[in-house]
């Protein structure tokens, strides 16, 4: 064999097995991720419903559609994981650039990965998820023989028709947008155009929602935190507050519940109101005691420390968009874009380095967190809410197609924002309306503004209500105002 042959046999044997690597490391990765959403969904859902002793087929169906649920879900954690993963994959590249053993690590690993959370995320919401609410809905047509696949093909007919309905809308919608040959020509092109158009506004859609739950979130985190945590208490005796609740519901609690024998004098007594009360000092003794129980660290230092941690992240995170906004006004380059390579292990994408690095992952992961906080404490979405064991499964495919139109937009999210300055892979750039200065530059001043608005209302009205508890204000009665006579003049 010549030499020139063996090299070039050489290379392909290379690229084979560097391509055998990727598979393989992909397919451990979504396993991992598969298996521990198969818990998390296992741990709420309703188990009456996956049992089969009333009806073998439903639990069967339910059975499937569960398992598309388990698929979603794994690919919203897959889309949440995508853009630290990629961060932390260009430091280590960074700090160990010749080691053997992260050789894996690669661009062309990263971009693979970025293409099939595109690729996972484009099937699970327009195929896997109406497939599985209409597949637990249908029960086969009628004067059909019942049984499993009687409801696989009248799902498919109604997923069918939906889709063209679909299609039909982004049709119209796209040449009333783009009214010219060009873009005429382009709507039969159902694979470079329609999907990616279709994707385009969904991820416009989780963008907006992501803007609208993010700043709600961070408010909401503030008083959660407020609710775990012991507050510590200034100019305050516990000992004394514990004991006064303590003979408060020890005088309420025989009006409630008499001895026997003995029946109360009070004929018009309303035993209602008593138990309402009994019950909101039964629930204000254990809040002192939990609070008398806990250490003087815990009650000092813990409540301190996590509420400036919440507040130092969300400083952070205003002013990063702020600077950004000031960019977008200077330089073009501050445009989120799409490219095609990632040149992993060259540069660091942030200008104070691995530090940089990891609070933008921090960042990445505390808004995240924080948009999915407000859209569960949201009025819309409080109903989706998951309860342990006892979700139905009409309730888990609803939260499976929100969380993944939430974590889909994430690394859009975190671009536009100038959370990062890692650039978008993949079919993630190509969306239409990255490219528009007014809607990025709006995005911003909006995110900002809320975010803000948000982070002053809370922490003002935090401090002004420690303040009047600490100086014992909270207690004097409120001014009521005189109310003026029908005859009286202004």
């Amino acid at each position: 064999m010549a030499p020139v042959e063996h090299d070039a046999l050489a290379v392909r044997e290379q690229l084979f097995h560097e391509r055998v690597r990727e598979c393989i490391i992909c397919a451990l990765l979504f396993a991992s991720l598969y298996i521990l959403c198969h818990f998390i969904i296992t741990h709420f859902k309703k188990q009456t419903d996956f049992a089969a002793v009333h009806d073998d087929e439903d639990a069967a169906v339910n059975r499937i559609a569960l398992g598309m649920c388990t698929f979603t879900l794994a690919v919203a954690l897959g889309a949440v994981l995508l853009l630290p993963f990629s961060i932390i994959s260009n430091e280590v590249l960074l700090s160990f650039p010749h080691n053997y053993y992260i050789q894996w690590l690669n661009g062309s690993l990263i971009h693979g990965l970025w293409n099939l959370v595109f690729l996972f995320s484009n099937m699970s919401l327009v195929f896997l998820m109406p497939f599985a609410y209409f597949f637990t809905e249908s029960e086969g047509f009628a004067g059909s023989k019942k049984g499993i696949m009687a409801r696989v093909y009248e799902t498919s007919v109604v997923l069918l028709l939906l889709t063209l309905l679909v299609l039909g809308m982004v049709w119209v919608a796209s040449a009333i947008v783009g009214n010219n040959a060009a873009s005429r020509q382009s709507l039969y092109d159902l694979w470079e155009y329609y999907l990616p158009y279709l994707y385009s506004c969904i991820s416009l859609f989780g963008v907006l929602l992501l803007l609208l739950c993010t700043p709600f979130g961070l408010s909401t985190m503030f008083t959660v935190t407020g609710k775990l945590l012991v507050k510590p208490r200034l100019l305050e005796d516990l000992d004394e507050q514990l004991s006064c609740t303590r003979f408060e519901e020890a005088a309420v609690s025989p009006s409630v519940s008499p001895p026997a024998g003995k029946t109360s004098c009070w004929l018009n007594l309303n035993v209602g109101l008593l138990r309402e009360q009994l019950l909101a000092i039964q629930s204000k003794r254990r809040k002192l005691e939990r609070r008398h129980r806990a250490s003087p660290w815990q009650r000092n230092l813990g409540y301190p420390l996590a509420m400036l941690g919440l507040l130092a992240l969300t400083g952070i995170s205003v002013l990063i968009v702020c600077f950004h906004v000031l960019e977008l006004l200077l330089d073009d380059a501050a445009m989120p874009r799409g490219i095609q390579d990632a040149p992993l292990g060259q540069v660091s994408f942030s200008i104070f380095g691995t530090f940089g690095a990891a609070l933008q992952v921090v960042l990445i992961f505390y808004l995240m967190l924080s948009s999915v906080v407000g859209f569960y404490s949201s009025p819309l979405f409080t109903r989706l809410l998951p309860e342990r064991q006892d979700t139905p499964l009409t309730k888990i495919i609803g939260n499976c197609v929100s969380l993944l139109v939430l974590s889909s937009a994430l690394p859009v999210f975190s671009r536009t924002l100038g959370i990062t300055r890692f650039d978008l892979l993949g079919d993630f750039g190509r969306f239409n309306w990255l490219g528009n200065f007014y809607i990025v530059f709006l995005y911003n001043m909006g995110f900002a503004a809320l975010t803000t608005l948000c982070l002053v209302k809370k922490v003002t009205w935090a401090v002004q209500e420690e303040l009047l508890r600490a100086f014992g204000l909270h207690k004097l009665p409120l001014p009521v105002p005189r109310s003026r006579p029908l005859g009286e003049r202004c």
